[in-house]
């Protein structure tokens, strides 16, 4: 299927229509499918969401940083790990307080992709956030956060 055709399948398809659509636009790494993928973060279906998200920090989409931090909130656990995750592709600062704030979601999912997303980030608040992390209760967030300050203080394998 040719770029327009995504284009309009993720405008107007069935629910799984424009959740695959969503998927293949990110594939193609053609930034003109950023609006497109933008509009799509505001669609009643949870899939497109989910798949908008993870492939606007596939194309780079910088601009889609605030709106991926809105989705931090979603009320679909998937939404909010995809968001969590495009968030660490695009390595964008301003998202790790956001970030920060995922630690203490309620989906086990959405805490490992922000404590990655904050290593993949990088810098001197990210490594404070992840110091803070190696303590957490959940011990699969613990251990990620410290074997990221390890990779970033250069002791990791």
């Amino acid at each position: 299927m040719g770029f327009e055709k995504m284009i309009e399948e993720l405008k107007k398809g069935s629910g799984l229509g424009r959740a695959r659509a969503a998927v293949e636009l990110g594939k193609l790494k053609d930034a003109r499918a950023i609006p497109a993928l933008l509009a799509a973060l505001h669609d009643q279906n949870a899939g497109v969401r989910n798949n908008a998200a993870f492939s606007l920090g596939e194309l780079g989409a910088t601009e889609a940083c605030p709106q991926l931090v809105t989705m931090l909130k979603d009320p679909e656990e998937w939404v909010r790990k995809s968001a969590a995750k495009a968030l660490g592709m695009l390595r964008t600062p301003e998202a790790l307080k956001p970030l920060a704030g995922a630690l203490g979601d309620p989906s086990s999912m959405v805490r490992k992709n922000a404590v990655r997303s904050i290593s993949q980030i990088g810098g001197s608040e990210a490594e404070s956030i992840l110091f803070k992390a190696a303590s957490h209760l959940d011990t699969t967030v613990s251990g990620l956060a410290k074997d990221a300050l390890e990779r970033m203080n250069g002791t990791g394998q």
